[in-house]
């Protein structure tokens, strides 16, 4: 069974830094395109970074700039770097993995950025 488990999230002041991590087990997720999505209180989910299974990535506009997105195949492992957070950044933060019919979602980790 293919688990992907988020952390590293937590409180901060704005203009601060945060590294979120996605761990997969249960099989490899290199064949897979990863990405991190959000959602804060009362809107939608929404994508924040993605990168596919060659190294390809894409960020959100609100985001370009200032989160990167990176992967350890060694480790399962899927990555966000998020710099100069806002508090507009405070949300859920969930890691999925799409490819090979599945789809795979984390539980979530919450980032809040105080102003």
């Amino acid at each position: 069974q293919v688990q992907l488990v988020e952390s590293g999230g937590g409180l901060v002041q704005a203009g601060g830094s945060l590294r979120l991590s996605c761990a997969a087990t249960g099989r490899s997720l290199v064949l897979m395109s990863r990405a991190w999505y959000r959602q804060a209180p009362g809107k939608q989910r929404e994508l924040a970074a993605g990168i596919t299974s060659s190294g390809s990535t894409n960020y959100a506009d609100s985001v370009k700039g200032r989160f990167t997105i990176s992967e350890d195949n060694a480790k399962n492992t899927v990555y966000l770097q998020m710099n100069s957070l806002k508090p507009e950044d405070t949300a859920v933060y969930y890691c999925k993995a799409v490819g090979l019919g599945f789809v795979y979602w984390g539980r979530g980790t919450q980032v809040t950025v105080s102003s």
